[in-house]
């Protein structure tokens, strides 16, 4: 008569009904197949009193509401009777888990493509572009058309290769990385300077890196420019007082961080002594009178100290020693007439 004679606690935690709810019901009245992928041959099973196979379907709830479950159905013999047994299997976390996974890949989607920050997606596996947004294409004057599918390499958009080479190595390995330096080609072969961090998502369950750039090619400029015009009014060092060559010493060290890995200690206690006279303001002759040498020995000195800091000029070398806080003391200070 196809009303349910027996249920089981799994059953009842699971949709909320007690069991007075259940037992005596028809499946007319609680029907366990209701939107069923197959529910017509559900339905020619059940009258056949054959198995019904697994199937997706939509189990109405007593509060209102649904769940959706795999429904199946295996006949049985109980005191003599004909029965079937349906079992479930619980799809609703899955279904919340694929809600919120697609509702997070929209959300990415979204901002992924309204960002004002060039960004690059690839696979992780064969750094095939998988999507770019707006503000990369305006940067590098690609189109999409252009770049997905494509290996990164073979764009060729990354302008050194062992540069890119690192960036990925760096990513295989820690996953991510951050501020990185990387002068990027753009179409029509511009070079430009970029600063980029990435990290490692997964997108439709596969690994991929989102490459996220900084165009700091402006900054990088006025960054040289700067530099630049102090090393000019440097040229003639003796001319500042002690205070205005260490601010100078200062802007210069804050806009060119990559000093050269030698230490005051590297140097001989000769070429110590050269580089202390070089701060004093003296020149080569006075050099070689104060150290009772010969000019061309104080030259060949002052030629390996140079060498050694990395530096070309006496100014350079003053501003060398002023930014490890050598000498501070003993910079002549000149006033013009």
């Amino acid at each position: 008569d196809l009303r349910y004679i027996k249920v089981n606690q799994g059953f009842l935690e699971m949709t909320g009904y007690n069991r007075d709810q259940v037992i005596g019901k028809s499946v007319y009245e609680l029907d366990v197949l209701e939107h069923a992928d197959r529910k017509d041959l559900a339905i020619q099973r059940l009258s056949e009193g054959a198995t019904i196979p697994q199937m997706q379907a939509e189990l109405r709830l007593p509060e209102g509401g649904s769940k959706l479950v795999i429904v199946a159905g295996q006949p049985l013999d109980m005191n003599e009777e004909d029965c079937m047994l349906f079992s479930f299997t619980d799809l609703e976390p899955r279904r919340k888990a694929e809600i919120a996974l697609r509702q997070s890949e929209e959300r990415f989607a979204k901002s992924f493509r309204l960002t004002p920050v060039p960004t690059l997606v690839c696979n992780a596996a064969n750094r095939q572009v998988v999507d770019i947004n707006e503000a990369f294409m305006n940067i590098t004057g690609y189109i999409s058309e252009e770049l997905i599918g494509k290996n990164v390499e073979d764009i060729n958009f990354i302008d050194s290769a062992p540069a890119g080479a690192q960036l990925f190595a760096t990513l295989e390995k820690a996953g991510n990385l951050e501020g990185q330096d990387l002068k990027v080609r753009k179409k029509g072969n511009e070079v430009i300077d970029c600063v980029v961090s990435a990290d490692t998502v997964i997108i439709e369950d596969v690994p991929c890196y989102l490459l996220v750039m900084m165009n700091i090619t402006e900054r990088k400029r006025s960054e040289l420019e700067l530099v630049a015009a102090i090393e000019e009014v440097m040229q003639d060092a003796s001319w500042f007082s002690q205070t205005l060559i260490e601010k100078l010493a200062n802007a210069k060290s804050v806009n060119s961080p990559n000093l050269p890995n030698v230490a005051f200690t590297d140097l001989t206690a000769r070429e110590r002594d050269v580089l202390g006279l070089i701060c004093e303001g003296l020149a080569d002759k006075e050099i070689a009178s104060r150290l009772k040498l010969a000019p061309n020995t104080v030259r060949n000195h002052v030629a390996t100290v140079y060498s050694k800091l990395g530096v070309h000029s006496r100014s350079a070398a003053i501003v060398w020693a002023r930014e490890r806080g050598l000498f501070a003391g003993e910079l002549r200070v000149k006033s013009k007439p």
